[in-house]
């Protein structure tokens, strides 16, 4: 089990490498650090040669994904994860139910019980797929989508 959800995909340009790469140039805002900050922009990040970085500027959300491709002739590849940051903060969340019980048991609020074990497991497995699994399905589905109308390819099914 991953602790944090990826994607990799891979597309097909219907344009020329160089028409797809000027289009994403010009939708790019220029960042080396990857934070969200109001722009005209589809995305900031960074494109070096054929290879890019990019988060999307949708203020709010756009920054918990951070796709990581590159263009070819013909073909692509993208690759999807959550944004370091989010990932810190994530695992901070996931460590929650075990710092709460463990909390309790020394604090003497609580007897150590076996069934605390498994309600701290059930806790970490809800967390992980309901709502990081769940947040990283929607918010990478919307960036990919805008990256498919900002470069103009197909998906290549797997």
């Amino acid at each position: 089990m991953k602790i944090f959800p990826t994607k990799e995909l891979k597309f097909k340009l219907i344009n020329d490498q160089a028409e797809t790469l000027n289009r994403l140039n010009r939708r790019t805002e220029k960042s080396e650090n990857l934070t969200s900050q109001h722009t005209d922009k589809s995305f900031r990040g960074i494109i070096k040669g054929n290879e890019f970085k990019l988060i999307s500027s949708a203020i709010g959300k756009g920054a918990f994904c951070v796709m990581t491709g590159a263009i070819e002739s013909e073909n692509g590849n993208v690759k999807v994860e959550i944004h370091k940051v989010f990932r810190i903060l994530l695992s901070i969340i996931l460590c929650f139910p075990i710092i709460g019980i463990l909390i309790a048991i020394l604090t003497g609020k609580e007897e150590p019980n076996p069934i605390f074990i498994l309600v701290v497991i059930g806790q970490i497995l809800m967390i992980r797929y309901a709502f990081i699994g769940l947040a990283f399905k929607f918010l990478s589905r919307e960036s990919l989508n805008r990256l498919r109308d900002v470069l103009d390819f197909e998906w290549i099914k797997n």
